[in-house]
């Protein structure tokens, strides 16, 4: 089905239609899930978070005014219901949260492992010591196998919080960068280096995943 403006579903969901409830579920469910194992840590809070999540959407539909997008007003309960949770089990987010936000601590981690290139005084300085494969010389079934997409989601889920939001906002859900720096509050440079440092690193544990598969 194809999805309905916000402006439509918003006005199905105040008139108690229950469709447009499954279609906002629909929507966002899997989204909402991947920033909420960020903050809760584990499947089942998650799981609970997102749930609260719902619940705030439905008792608070009539309060939304509509200065930012449902999407974002969504997400925004979520973030709101996650911290609170937090506080009620007398944890604070994790420091690695707030500690990605500074670009200047991002940039002191390589994005990938110094070793895969070429070490100072080599003639070929900088350089690829062994080039990835690239993935589209792979047979299609390969990639999206369900071991490869199980591969992926486990990589997604290692990754620091902040790391876990963006591309899981930028690649999976398809938000724009626009819309990712406004609901995460980070700056333009901040956002690209954060999905640069994702990809890298969920690209690398694809190449384990691949070089497992080709030596089993």
């Amino acid at each position: 089905m194809a999805e309905r403006d916000d402006s439509v579903v918003l006005q199905a969901l105040r008139a108690g239609d229950e469709e447009a409830f499954r279609e906002l579920v629909a929507r966002h469910q899997r989204a909402l899930f991947t920033v909420a194992l960020s903050y809760a840590g584990t499947p089942a809070a998650a799981e609970e978070v997102v749930q609260e999540t719902w619940l705030g959407v439905l008792r608070g539909i009539d309060r939304f005014e509509g200065r930012s997008s449902l999407k974002t007003w969504i997400f925004a309960v979520l973030v709101n219901q996650a911290r609170s949770r937090g506080r009620l089990e007398q944890r604070s987010v994790p420091f690695p949260l707030f500690a990605e936000r500074s670009e200047g601590s991002e940039g002191s981690e390589p994005a990938i492992d110094p070793s895969r290139f070429r070490a100072p005084g080599d003639a070929f300085e900088g350089y690829w010591v062994t080039p990835p494969k690239p993935f589209g010389q792979l047979p299609e079934e390969q990639v999206t196998s369900a071991e490869t997409l199980d591969a992926v989601a486990e990589s997604i889920r290692r990754l620091p919080p902040l790391q876990q939001q963006v591309i899981a906002l930028r690649d999976i859900e398809g938000w724009s960068a626009e819309e990712v720096c406004s609901f995460l509050e980070l700056s333009e440079a901040n956002q690209r280096v954060l999905l640069h440092r994702a990809r890298s690193r969920v690209r690398s544990a694809l190449e384990e995943h691949f070089a497992y598969e080709r030596a089993s």
